[in-house]
């Protein structure tokens, strides 16, 4: 196969399927880069090692596809030899986990999750040594304020980001679910910071419950007004199953500008020129601020700042759009009934929030915590919790697809009923996560604390 662009785990997993022998990339630039290219998250089990890439994958320059491009629109039949060396064997990776506890007394307390990986492509110095300098400064101040914190504060250093998918956090989130489920009330991750030119603060992703904090922060450091884009399937972001809400990965961006710039991170992402020259001391100071701003609101908030509210809104336009697409097919009225009791609900939750007292603001988020883990999943993963979806774009609200499928089907088509059995089953997966989370919120708000 000759594929333009870099090469991506879509493309492998495609290629794969398709039983091609080897992809050729062809570089959008004359720079080469270094992808992972494997469509499973994380280490494979016996279920998934078949899904890892079965081809042989090269990338070219661009003046190098051109020509070869060029050959082939003059009819000539040329001929490309692939050898490669392919190591896929187990091996033990370093993890650093660091514990700041809030100066409370509390035993077994919640957490937030703050972390970033370690290992790199080449130097590294922006991908990932910025980070890694940024989650070293914000541990630092934030710790000479620890009698502040209302819950505590968890550093990790991933490996296995650039190399095995994930495969760190991934590892992570099974070996620690437990502990996770129990206490980790968020998760914040940074890629790439103080980037040379990266002047875009509008596009980092973040779930919608976290949007509100992001944007405050971005506002409040850059004067930029945050978009609030969707979390992309990356960023070490193994803990949707879990429940846990999330936010960033890469904070700051490229404008748009060249093919040459090829990422929003800089056209020496993932290459041997990702050196300190493309660092920016300005801008990793500012991006450094504000992941402080966000971090000490997650520590320091006496109710935890999550908005169900905005959370239910979206999923309201989603489902609107889902049942004008599946006229009669399939009823999921009682779905959009959950979404506007749990819109009602977290809204009284944040009137009662405000000023609540210490004890009052425990059970809250008690209630908050309870709901996430029904609510994070719904939004981020195909609905199964304890297995990691794969390592592939998916669709917004991937938890929906059963019923997504149907509406998408032509209304004629005679796979319909099949169709229904799947949808039906999906609908009430959704409807129990919905339930489980109302009943939270509902057992705060009937104290009337």
């Amino acid at each position: 196969m000759l594929v333009e662009g870099i090469a991506t785990e879509e493309v492998a997993a495609l290629a794969s399927a398709g039983r091609a022998i080897g992809q050729l990339h062809v570089s959008p630039n004359e720079y080469l880069y270094e992808m992972c290219v494997s469509p499973v998250w994380g280490s494979p089990s016996q279920h998934t090692r078949a899904k890892l890439p079965s081809t042989v994958i090269c990338s070219i320059r661009h003046e190098d596809g051109e020509r070869l491009r060029r050959r082939l629109a003059d009819g000539e039949q040329v001929r490309a030899r692939l050898e490669a060396e392919v190591d896929t064997g187990w091996r033990k990776t370093p993890l650093l986990v660091a514990d700041l506890d809030a100066d409370n007394g509390v035993d077994d307390a919640p957490f937030v999750l703050f972390s970033g990986h370690h290992d790199t492509w080449h130097f590294g110095v922006m991908d990932n040594g910025g980070a890694n300098a940024t989650m070293l400064e914000a541990a630092r101040v934030l710790a000479a304020r620890r009698s502040e914190w209302k819950r505590g504060l968890r550093l990790c250093f991933w490996s296995g980001h650039s190399h095995g998918r994930y495969s760190g956090s991934a590892w992570y989130a099974d070996e620690y679910f437990d502990e996770l489920e129990r206490r980790c009330v968020a998760h914040v991750n940074v890629d790439s910071t103080g980037g040379e030119g990266a002047a875009v603060l509008t596009n980092s992703g973040v779930v919608d419950e976290l949007k509100a904090v992001a944007a405050d922060a971005i506002v409040a450091i850059s004067g930029q007004k945050h978009a609030g884009r969707r979390h992309g399937r990356a960023a070490d972001q193994s803990f949707w199953g879990v429940g846990i809400p999330s936010m960033f990965g890469s904070l700051s961006h490229q404008p748009p500008g060249p093919v040459k710039m090829l990422t929003a991170l800089g056209w020496w992402w993932h290459t041997p020129h990702d050196t300190m020259d493309h660092i920016d001391p300005k801008n990793l100071e500012r991006d450094t601020r504000i992941v402080l701003e966000v971090l000490w609101r997650l520590l320091t908030s006496p109710v935890l700042p999550y908005d169900y509210a905005s959370y239910a809104r979206s999923l309201q336009a989603e489902l609107a759009r889902l049942k004008t697409a599946l006229e009669d097919r399939l009823d999921i009225s009682a779905l959009q009934d959950a979404v506007c009791e749990l819109e009602r609900q977290a809204t009284a939750l944040a009137r009662l929030s405000n000023g609540a007292a210490d004890k009052a603001a425990d059970f809250i988020n008690g209630s908050l915590v309870r709901a996430s883990r029904q609510l994070v999943p719904l939004n981020y993963t195909s609905g199964e919790r304890f297995h990691h979806d794969p390592a592939l774009p998916h669709r917004p609200w991937p938890s929906l697809e059963g019923i997504g499928e149907l509406a998408r089907l032509p209304a004629c088509s005679p796979d319909t009923v099949f169709y229904i059995v799947h949808a039906r089953q999906t609908r009430n997966r959704v409807a129990s996560a919905l339930r489980q989370a109302n009943e939270a919120l509902r057992d705060v708000l009937d104290l009337k604390l």
